[in-house]
């Protein structure tokens, strides 16, 4: 059991006495055990540190709980020890392995713990801006391809998206280090992110069927209703209730969608209803990965998640694309003895599926999942108007009407979200 010692304002030296145990913390199955603890000296400055998590601290010394899965183990945590400052009366719980050793003021001073580097604004706009791009990108040459070009294969084309993604996790991960690895821990934990992934392919392939009946515009206007279906998944699976006022604001998402769908001239009823079941099935998946990989042993950041579910992917999508899709490959082929180009549209086109997760993953953990949300409600809006410039899709003013009250709605959603937590 571990027992609280009691230290007056002065500098502790947290000392890690075994480099196992270390190691420990630090592989790719518990980094999430990682912490930043912010506490400031008598100077007002605060210095940020790497602790374990079952590094028990009193009121007196704040704990800022900052990994959600997108930092390194070793961002800022290079040396096996750290320096905190403990406030009179403050408290410290020590696992087994650390030591404490008091340190002077004058060597506080002398030595002091160095403030991590915040990220440039320049780099954060180019992050975001290749968010931006990557996203608008592979959904306008999803619908060139299914729609424009003729590409009628959306199983196959979400099948090479997966392989893609495959292939560049394992390069990202393994080999360049982007996160840390975390492995699979249980068959348990195998099929659970077995079934993410079905529910995954279902999402990504009804959304890339729905693109040849609808356009883009129309598409994204029925996809800002995720928000709709997570809150109704949520309810009939776990019981979660929000607040009254939570509720209220997705009237209007749904108010849009409908509003949108009668003034929309390319209406398309097959389209509307696919469209209508990927974005439940998008929104279905979150709410699952929220039951199956609840317990801190078996979370997984977005990267590693996809690194075990795009090969999944593959393998459920493979048959599914020989069945249904007949002779895809033998008129693929075809299709590239005719207009090589095909081949480099299906290349660039899987290499930017994966792009659109790094992007992501990247955003999130240079920004915020808040910051996310509100970028992605607005990446929808620039999206309908790229999409019109690019494809001429005739738009009614009724339609237009119609997605901004959903945009609003979503936006209205977040705010009530946010301020009921």
């Amino acid at each position: 059991m571990l027992q609280p010692t009691e230290f007056g304002s002065v500098g502790v030296r947290l000392q890690l006495k075994s480099w196992e145990w270390d190691k420990d913390v630090s592989s790719p199955g518990r980094v999430k055990q990682l912490r930043e603890l912010s506490v400031a000296n008598s100077s007002a400055a605060t210095y940020k540190v790497c602790l374990p998590s079952s590094l028990l601290l009193s009121k007196r010394v704040e704990r800022i709980s900052w990994f959600d899965g997108t930092a390194s183990s070793n961002s800022s945590c290079g040396d096996r020890s750290v320096l905190v400052k403990v406030s009179e009366g403050g408290a410290i719980s020590l696992p087994h392995g650390w030591s404490l050793e008091k340190v002077s003021e004058d060597k506080i001073k002398q030595d002091p713990v160095p403030k991590m580097k915040g990220t440039t604004r320049f780099f954060t706009i180019g992050l975001v801006a290749a968010w931006y791009s990557s996203n608008i990108g592979v959904l306008l040459l999803n619908k060139y391809l299914l729609s424009n070009y003729g590409f009628k294969y959306p199983i196959f084309l979400t099948m090479c998206h997966m392989t893609a993604c495959s292939l560049f996790s394992y390069v990202a991960i393994a080999w360049l280090k982007v996160v840390p690895l975390q492995t699979i821990r249980s068959r348990v934990q195998f099929f659970k992110i077995s079934a993410l992934s079905l529910i995954f392919c279902v999402s990504v392939v009804f959304g890339n069927v729905s693109l040849r009946y609808l356009p883009v515009s129309f598409n994204q206007a029925i996809g800002a209703t995720t928000p709709f279906f997570t809150a109704v998944f949520a309810y009939l699976m776990t019981f979660k209730r929000e607040a009254w006022l939570t509720y209220l604001s997705l009237v209007p998402v749904v108010t849009g969608v409908v509003i949108a769908s009668g003034g929309e001239p390319s209406f398309h009823l097959f389209g509307f209803i696919i469209c209508i079941a990927a974005t439940a099935a998008r929104a279905l998946k979150s709410v699952v990965q929220g039951i199956l990989l609840s317990s801190e042993g078996e979370k997984l950041n977005s990267m590693n998640l996809l690194l075990y579910m795009a090969p999944m992917a593959v393998f459920f999508l493979l048959p599914a694309s020989l069945i249904m899709e007949e002779n895809v490959i033998g008129i693929t082929v075809a299709l590239a003895r005719d207009d090589v180009k095909i081949i480099w549209y299906l290349l660039f086109n899987s290499a930017l599926a994966y792009f659109v997760n790094l992007t992501n993953f990247l955003v999130t953990k240079h920004t915020s999942a808040l910051t996310l949300q509100v970028l992605g409600n607005a990446k929808g809006a620039v999206a309908v108007v790229v999409s019109i410039l690019i494809f001429r899709n005739p738009v009614s003013v009724t339609g237009m009407l119609g997605y901004t009250l959903t945009v609003f709605g979503v936006v209205l959603y977040s705010e009530t979200k946010k301020r009921s937590k």
